[in-house]
């Protein structure tokens, strides 16, 4: 906790077999447990470390995958290997406010209570949304037995586009480059019949017609359960037409944001608007010496 406080450093809290109410307030076992230490000149300390370790964020095995063990650990492991990939930053330095709402989707794909996981990312052409989808497919991808990132789906779908898009798919998916489909109802086929056998991550980037998520992600039953669909657009209708309920807005950038953008192209840096009290003020900082 120390290190939490003092080096910037995370504390993940893990509740095995014990509440955090009973660690919060020491109560129960724990109770039963720090009577044995009651003396010892570092009692004070370990108790109000438990306090605040009990207020983080962090994994209870009662309440995470009805306390199955082996599911609790890769929950687990999930949580602090996807912290440590945005401390590694594999987010661009360049893409302001990335991670928060990275984060933002992740959080509704765990919430989402579907064995399958379909999310609509919604939004103006120029928003975000790709680039926000393929981040997150970045983040996410290495817990999938096969991925595929579909791009531009409106324009390649045209003509005969459909077909050669769920060609993309399967190969991807299955890393079989000799997969060859002579119709979009081939395609539907063999991927209702082939893509039940593992866990894949898609993303269906920039959609505009319900027939392209017909041929692409027909029904959940085409998928293992674990599975996450990622679909981005700028038509609503499209995701409300094929069920998505897991719907969010790409965010354009707060002021906030918007500022520390304007910074870093402007001027190189990022400044430190902590403490200055209008967007005036910060401007004004970022405008001296400039030439």
């Amino acid at each position: 906790m120390e290190c939490h406080k003092t080096t910037g450093r995370t504390a993940y809290p893990v509740f095995f077999n014990v509440e955090p109410t009973e660690v919060r307030h020491q109560s129960g076992a724990v109770k039963e447990a720090f009577a044995k230490h009651e003396k010892k000149d570092a009692a004070g300390k370990w108790r109000d470390a438990m306090k605040e370790a009990a207020d983080l964020a962090g994994r209870e095995l009662k309440t995470t995958s009805d306390g199955y063990e082996a599911k609790f650990i890769q929950k687990v492991v999930e949580d602090i290997s996807l912290e440590l990939r945005f401390i590694d930053s594999s987010v661009d330095e360049k893409l302001i406010g990335m991670e928060t709402r990275v984060k933002e989707v992740l959080s509704n794909i765990e919430a989402d209570s579907d064995d399958v996981h379909v999310i609509g990312i919604k939004g103006i052409g120029g928003g975000g949304k790709t680039t926000l989808a393929r981040a997150v497919f970045n983040y996410i991808s290495i817990w999938y037995e096969g991925k595929s990132f579909v791009e531009n789906v409106r324009e390649a779908s045209k003509g005969s586009g459909l077909k050669k898009l769920q060609q993309q798919v399967l190969k991807d998916v299955l890393n079989d480059k000799s997969i060859d489909i002579t119709s979009v109802y081939e395609g539907e086929m063999m991927m209702k019949k082939m893509l039940g056998s593992r866990k894949v991550l898609v993303v269906l980037d920039d959609v505009d017609d319900i027939e392209q998520l017909e041929a692409l992600a027909g029904e959940h039953s085409w998928f293992k359960s674990g599975s996450t669909i990622i679909i981005t657009t700028r038509d609503e209708h499209v995701l409300v037409a094929h069920q998505v309920k897991s719907i969010l807005d790409v965010n354009l950038l707060s002021h906030e944001e918007g500022i520390r953008l304007f910074s870093k192209y402007a001027f190189g840096r990022e400044i430190q608007s902590k403490g200055m009290k209008s967007s005036q003020e910060k401007l004004y900082i970022m405008l001296q010496g400039f030439p």
